[in-house]
């Protein structure tokens, strides 16, 4: 959402002439009747709603110059912490700026049913992400399971050299991210039915899992307990980590669709 809002007050029906045309930052949309949040938003700047059409917007002053310093990134993230401790939020990522006030409310007014149907779809839930990186101390054992690297490692021990030694470090390397891809499609087999829905992040060829399941907040615990016991199981191959809960992030897209055929 490219959004504009107001740190005027919980109901603005009808802002006046220099609040409508006042820059906003903009933290996320919330179903109408929230608590106006109380901790300081970006820039120190204290937090308002704008509510419209059964929706609120939580919002500060743009500040003058916004860049990604830590207490900013931190405010904005107590503040959705705030929003998300009432209920269900659409989380906008840090630096959403709205340029008037009057557009975000013709925004919440056009936008509303799409609006409501995802605060909806995260009513009552939570957002986990699960890292997996590679575990590189298990070649031993690939070398005994897979003929392939048995041999080379043999004809290397048998016929020493640096690019024998070479290639055999590059293919126990493939190896073990082999096997570390392998553990991570297991640990999301395993957990995505704990889930209401699961999305897969970008990857590389150390970080080879990353992935962010929505769960009913009352299956979290059950959820950690599985992490924790595919974590036991793969720990020779892939080391895991879990961060949240946080706000629904990767689920919600407070824009809607366009019409078909555009």
């Amino acid at each position: 959402m490219t959004a504009p809002a107001t740190t005027a007050p919980e109901s603005a029906a009808a802002p006046g002439p220099a609040a409508a045309l006042k820059a906003l930052y903009v933290y996320g949309i919330t179903p109408a009747g929230v608590r106006v949040p109380r901790s300081p938003g970006v820039d120190g700047s204290p937090v308002g709603l704008l509510t419209e059409s059964g929706l609120c917007a939580a919002v500060s002053d743009a500040p003058p110059r916004l860049r990604p310093r830590r207490r900013d990134l931190l405010a904005h993230q107590a503040v959705l912490d705030e929003l998300a401790a009432q209920g269900p939020v659409l989380p906008m990522r840090f630096a959403v700026l709205s340029p008037r006030t009057d557009t975000l409310l013709a925004q919440l007014r056009s936008d509303a049913a799409h609006l409501t149907r995802q605060l909806d779809g995260v009513r009552g839930c939570v957002e986990l992400n699960v890292k997996g990186t590679v575990v590189p101390g298990h070649f031993a054992d690939l070398v005994r399971r897979d003929d392939r690297l048995r041999t080379l490692a043999l004809r290397t021990r048998l016929r020493p050299g640096y690019e024998a030694n070479v290639r055999l470090g590059e293919a126990i390397a493939l190896g073990v991210r082999r096997e570390a891809r392998r553990a991570a499609r297991e640990v999301v087999d395993r957990l995505a039915p704990l889930a209401v829905r699961t999305v897969q992040g970008a990857t590389d060829d150390e970080q080879v899992l990353s992935a962010s399941f929505l769960l009913r907040s009352a299956d979290e615990t059950r959820f950690r307990e599985a992490v924790a016991e595919r974590s036991r199981a793969c720990g020779d191959r892939l080391a895991l980590s879990v961060t949240g809960p946080l706000p629904c992030y990767s689920f919600v897209d407070p824009r809607p669709a366009p019409p078909a055929g555009r």
